[in-house]
C-alpha cells in the first residue's frame, strides 16, 4: 500500500484508476477469495451453535462485521440505476442505425430464452435423477405446513392467462422516475431502450448533447465504483461472516443432498457456458474464467447481479474485449431478464418440493413449470432473496403447496449466492457470443 501512496499523481481520478489497477495486479480476486473463506470460518466460530457466545451477541458482532459490506453495497446500488440508464441509451446510440439494433435485439432475446430453458431443464432433470426430496425425513418435512405459504410470500399471485395482458402493459413505466426510485430494473431498462431508440432516429446534432451528458454521468458512476472496490475484500469478509452466523451449519447439513443437487446443476450450467466460449467464441475457457473470476466472487458474496453490474460492464469491455455498443445494452438487459441460475434453481426447487409432498409431475406439468419459470424469471429484480418469492408462482402453477418454501428457506442464502454467480457468468457469456455473432459490432 505504501508504494501506491508514494506514487499519487496530481489528478485525483488518474490516482483512482491507477490504484484500482494496482489492486487488480495485486490479485484482487485472491484477496476476495481469502476474505470469502475467512468470513465463513469466522461466522462458524461466532455462530450460536458453537456455544462460545450467545445468539444476541453473535448477531450484534455480525452486524458490525457486515458494516463495510453494507457500505460497499450501498455505494454500488446508489449508482446502479443511473449507470444502467446511461449505459443502455449510449449502447443503443452506438449502434448507429435501426437495422443493427433490430439484429442485436432479436438475437439477444432468442439467446436468453434458449439458455433459460436449458437451465430450467437441467434443474428439473438433476433433481428428478437424484431425488433429494425422497431423502427428507417426516420430521424435517413437518416444518413445511401444506396449507400455508411461507412468510413474506403472496400466494394469491398467480400467472393466469387473463392476467398476461395486464402484466405486459405494466412493464411500460407510466412514471419513469418512480420506477427508478423503486429500482424496478426491467421498467428502467425499457424506458432507457425507448429513449435510446428515439435518439438513434434523431438528427445527430440534436442528440449529441444528451449523449455527451450521459457519457459524463457514466464516468461519474464508474468513479464511485472505483472507490467502492477498495472495500471489496472487507465487504466480502463481513457479509459472509454475518450470513454464516445467522444461518449456521445445521440448516445446511440437514438439506445437504438438496443443496448438492442444485450446486451440481449450477456447475453443469457453468460447463455449458465454457463449452460455448470454447467452441463458438474460440476462447480458452480457463482464460475466460480468469477474466471473470472477480465478478463471480463479488456476485457470490453480494447475491446481487445488479450490485456488481458496474464491474460486469468493466470486465466485459476491458478484459473480454466486448464492444461497448453490445455490452452497454446487453449487460443491463441481462441483469433484468437473463436469470439462468435463478431459473435452474426454481426448476430444481419445484421438483424437490413435489417429491417431499408426493406430488406426481407428468410431462404436461413439467412443461408448465418450464413455461411459468421462464415467464417468472423475466424481470426478476436482481437483488438478494427475490427468487424465493418468484418460486411461489412456479409452485402454484404445478399445484404444489407454497408452504413448502419454509422447508428450503434456511438454505436459500447459500444457493442464492451461487445462482447469482451463474447469472452474471451467463450475461458475460452472452456478450461474447453476440460480439462474435455480430462481428465485433459497429462502433
Amino acid at each position: 500500500m505504501q508504494r501506491y501512496i508514494e506514487k499519487i499523481p496530481a489528478e485525483p481520478f488518474a490516482n483512482l484508476v491507477r490504484h484500482l489497477q494496482g489492486m487488480i495486479r495485486g490479485r484482487l480476486w485472491l484477496k476476495i477469495l481469502i476474505a470469502l473463506f475467512s468470513g465463513i470460518a469466522a461466522g462458524v466460530l461466532l455462530s450460536p451453535e458453537t456455544g462460545l457466545i450467545g445468539e444476541k451477541t453473535a448477531n450484534v458482532i455480525g452486524s458490525w462485521l457486515a458494516l463495510p459490506g453494507n457500505i460497499f453495497l450501498s455505494l454500488l446500488q446508489m449508482v446502479v440505476v443511473p449507470l444502467i440508464f446511461a449505459s443502455v441509451i449510449r449502447g443503443l446510440a452506438a449502434g448507429k442505425n435501426m437495422d443493427y439494433l433490430q439484429r442485436i435485439g432479436i438475437r439477444v432475446v432468442i439467446y436468453f430464452l434458449i439458455t433459460t430453458i436449458v437451465a430450467i431443464t437441467i434443474g428439473i432433470t438433476a433433481t428428478s435423477i437424484i431425488q433429494p426430496g425422497k431423502l427428507i425425513s417426516e420430521e424435517t418435512a413437518a416444518v413445511a405446513p401444506p396449507a400455508e405459504a411461507a412468510p413474506g410470500v403472496d400466494s394469491s399471485e398467480e400467472l393466469a392467462l387473463e392476467n398476461i395482458p395486464e402484466i405486459i402493459t405494466g412493464l411500460i413505466p407510466e412514471n419513469p422516475l418512480g420506477s427508478m426510485v423503486e429500482r424496478e430494473m426491467l421498467q428502467v431498462v425499457l424506458f432507457a431502450v425507448i429513449i435510446g431508440l428515439a435518439l438513434v432516429v434523431m438528427d445527430p446534432r440534436q442528440s449529441q448533447p444528451l449523449l455527451s451528458l450521459l457519457g459524463s454521468l457514466q464516468e461519474v458512476c464508474m468513479a464511485v465504483v472505483r472507490w467502492a472496490m477498495l472495500l471489496a475484500p472487507l465487504a466480502v469478509f463481513g457479509l459472509l461472516a454475518q450470513v454464516t452466523i445467522k444461518t449456521g451449519l445445521s440448516a445446511l447439513l440437514g438439506m445437504a443432498v438438496y443443496v448438492v443437487t442444485v450446486l451440481l446443476g449450477l456447475g453443469l450450467m457453468l460447463c455449458i457456458y465454457l463449452l460455448i466460449v470454447a467452441v463458438y467464441c474460440r476462447t480458452n475457457p480457463l482464460s475466460f474464467l480468469r477474466a471473470v473470476r472477480e465478478v463471480q466472487l463479488l456476485a457470490f458474496s453480494t447475491s446481487s447481479s445488479a450490485a456488481v453490474m458496474p464491474l460486469t460492464l468493466q470486465t466485459a469491455e476491458e478484459k473480454l474485449k466486448i464492444s461497448p455498443s453490445i455490452s452497454q445494452f446487453l449487460i443491463p438487459l441481462g441483469a433484468s431478464i437473463n436469470m439462468d441460475g435463478t431459473a435452474l434453481y426454481q426448476g430444481a426447487a419445484t421438483v424437490f418440493l413435489a417429491q417431499v409432498y408426493g406430488v406426481e409431475l407428468g410431462l404436461p406439468a413439467l412443461l408448465l413449470i418450464i413455461v411459468t419459470a421462464v415467464g417468472a424469471s423475466i424481470g426478476t429484480p436482481a437483488t438478494p432473496g427475490v427468487g424465493i418469492v418468484i418460486l411461489a408462482m412456479v409452485l402454484q402453477s404445478a399445484g404444489i403447496p407454497t408452504g413448502g418454501i419454509a422447508l428450503i428457506v434456511g438454505v436459500d442464502r447459500i444457493l442464492d449466492m451461487s445462482r447469482t454467480a451463474i447469472n452474471v457468468t451467463g450475461d458475460l457469456t452472452a456478450g461474447m457470443v453476440m460480439n462474435r455473432l455480430l462481428g465485433g459490432a459497429e462502433e
